[in-house]
């Protein structure tokens, strides 16, 4: 379709499915995530399920196939909704930058916001970008800046890539997505699943009042312990948060070295 102007072809929404790409009326009106976990179909379970377990599988292999050279990363997290503007696009993409000098690839959900921000930074310092896209209802798409790209059906698979290949979660300003990865990454590291695993909240002003809430609500009550509240370090200075990560590195290959 063309914009009956100047002849160019109008954009048209489109979404992404693994390999395939849908547009107009091919486009569902439900997502993988969606139909495997909709508990209203139960008729649809002993037919269905078994299968999708095979599609599961090929995500995660395709995910190991193509991350696995990545050198040493750092996932980024962020609102799509941040606009380039923002302060947080631009600590975002000054991180970016920083990361790669520091010689680490930046890992981040590859869509617009703080993560296109963070994504660009990292291309522009030369370093490794990578983009790590799930199918959604309201289609984003990978940003131009990603240079490997992989779109997953389901987000548990994708939050394990997040997690396979960074050496570190730094979170900058976002929304609900944004404290989901937050959350996993501390409870990974307080129930050891991964081990030296910095997470650093970047934007001391829009953190506040959650950290205020887990010190005055979950610390008081006893739901945590004060050691809990070490696994997240707070800094709004670029140098600082490259530098933890770093320290982080050198510590766990000393530990390793005396092994």
């Amino acid at each position: 379709m063309t914009d009956g102007t100047n002849g160019r072809r109008r954009a048209e929404p489109e979404r992404h499915r693994g390999a395939v790409t849908l547009r107009r009326e091919s486009i569902p009106s439900s997502t993988a995530d969606e139909k495997l976990l909709d508990s209203h179909h139960r008729r649809e379970w002993k037919t269905k399920d078994a299968w999708r377990s095979l599609r599961i599988l090929s995500e995660f292999v395709e995910g190991f196939d193509s991350l696995a050279d990545l050198p040493p990363a750092v996932s980024v997290f962020g609102s799509a909704r941040s606009k380039p503007e923002s302060a947080e696009c631009e600590m975002a993409a000054d991180l970016g930058a920083a990361l790669a000098e520091a010689g680490y690839a930046v890992i981040t959900g590859g869509g617009p916001g703080v993560m296109e921000a963070a994504n660009r930074g990292a291309t522009e310092a030369g370093g490794m970008s990578v983009g790590l896209g799930i199918e959604l209802p309201f289609e984003q798409g990978l940003n131009d800046w990603v240079d490997i790209g992989i779109d997953f059906r389901y987000f548990f698979v994708r939050k394990t890539m997040f997690v396979k290949y960074a050496q570190a979660f730094v979170v900058l300003p976002g929304g609900f997505g944004t404290l989901d990865e937050l959350f996993e990454a501390i409870t990974l590291v307080q129930t050891k699943k991964v081990t030296r695993f910095p997470v650093i909240l970047m934007g001391s002003e829009y953190w506040a009042g959650l950290l205020d809430w887990i010190k005055k609500v979950l610390l008081e009550d006893g739901k945590i312990n004060e050691a809990d509240l070490e696994l997240i370090q707070v800094t709004d200075d670029v140098d600082e948060a490259v530098q933890i990560i770093v320290d982080a590195d050198a510590a766990l290959a000393e530990t390793h070295g005396q092994r």
